[in-house]
């Protein structure tokens, strides 16, 4: 799969993949349906790019005008390509590199908030939703401007996700790509909402 950049000041950048199979690249056109639903609330934000992988989402927020992302992912060798990838185009100076089990960080407080967290998994092994239940879990990343986004085989969807403070709004199937879209929410603005849709 052929990885770019696709627009910003890195469009039209050739990114590497990571050696192997352990992890899950995101199509382009998946990935510009992504920030077209974002937009403008890109410039100026912060993402944590959780399982990052080659660095794609990430780099492709820091083209667009990202504050600062961080990038998160457990495998040397993964990291060691969003560090080339960053330096290839020219963005490595607002990018924070952790090699770290995702669901390490996620038991800490943040070191900062985030307006987006995106989840993007190895396939089949349920990581998706134990991840959005550790952060439904831990209150000290609950900000109801924080913006979490999941890309999933469509396969890997269950039928009942039960969260407490995560409340999807929005979901997307492109092809074998599914996005879902949650936000944090009051519980008893949840359980509201839940009648209201009654």
């Amino acid at each position: 799969m052929s990885l770019r950049v696709i627009a910003g000041s890195a469009r039209g950048a050739r990114l590497k993949a990571v050696p192997g199979d352990t992890t899950r690249p995101i199509m382009d056109r998946v990935k510009e349906a992504l920030f077209s639903i974002i937009g403008d609330d890109i410039m100026g934000a912060s993402m944590l790019d959780l399982f990052a992988g080659t660095g794609s989402v990430g780099i492709e927020a820091l083209s667009r005008g990202a504050e600062q992302v961080h990038f998160v992912d457990r495998h040397r060798a993964a990291l060691r390509t969003v560090r080339e990838n960053l330096k290839h185009t020219r963005l490595e100076a607002r990018a924070v590199l952790r090699q770290r089990d995702a669901f390490d960080v996620i038991k800490q407080p943040p070191e900062r908030r985030f307006d987006f967290i995106y989840v993007a998994p190895p396939q089949y092994l349920g990581h998706w939703l134990a991840m959005l239940k550790a952060l439904d879990r831990n209150p000290s990343w609950h900000h109801p401007e924080s913006v979490v986004t999941v890309q999933i085989d469509p396969r890997e969807l269950e039928d009942d996700i039960c969260l407490r403070y995560l409340l999807e709004y929005d979901r997307r199937v492109y092809g074998r790509t599914m996005l879902l879209f949650f936000e944090f929410v009051d519980a008893s603005k949840r359980i509201e909402r839940n009648r209201t849709a009654r």
